[in-house]
């Protein structure tokens, strides 16, 4: 995998989109090895006692897979220096997230390009935001 040079990048370009498909393995076993023990994320009848069907997952889930779907565009070489991002609709099994981001801006003296990333499912954004990535 190549790393993405400044020099290519423009304002404007589209990120290739990503499909996560969401299981229950995938929503339960990366709260765990989060270390977020909040029951709705691996015991369904905690979460249907909340209001909702099944499992959901957690911030830092989706945070990482955040962090994934700039650095598999950016490539090896490249350094995130800022992600902010904002909680939507949940992910929750049987469903996708569809990743999808567009370089917004770009800063000549920091070599960074900020990308805004959106990751919907069929309930709408599960998450917004954007991602300051450092870029060689």
């Amino acid at each position: 995998m190549e790393s993405v040079s400044f020099q290519q990048v423009k304002i404007g370009d589209e990120l290739p989109g990503l499909d996560i498909p969401l299981t229950t393995s995938l929503i339960v076993s990366t709260a765990l090895a989060s270390r977020d023990f909040t029951p709705v994320h691996h015991d369904k009848g905690a979460a249907q006692a909340s209001g909702v069907d099944d499992v959901f997952m957690n911030i830092l889930t989706t945070n990482g897979l955040v962090g994934r779907y700039v650095t598999e565009w950016a490539g090896p070489d490249a350094r995130i220096t800022n992600v902010a991002i904002r909680l939507g609709t949940p992910n929750m099994p049987g469903d996708t997230m569809k990743m999808s981001g567009t370089v917004k801006e770009k800063d000549d003296a920091s070599k960074t390009a900020t990308v805004e990333v959106q990751g919907a499912n069929a309930w709408g954004n599960h998450v917004t935001g954007t991602v300051v990535v450092e870029l060689p």
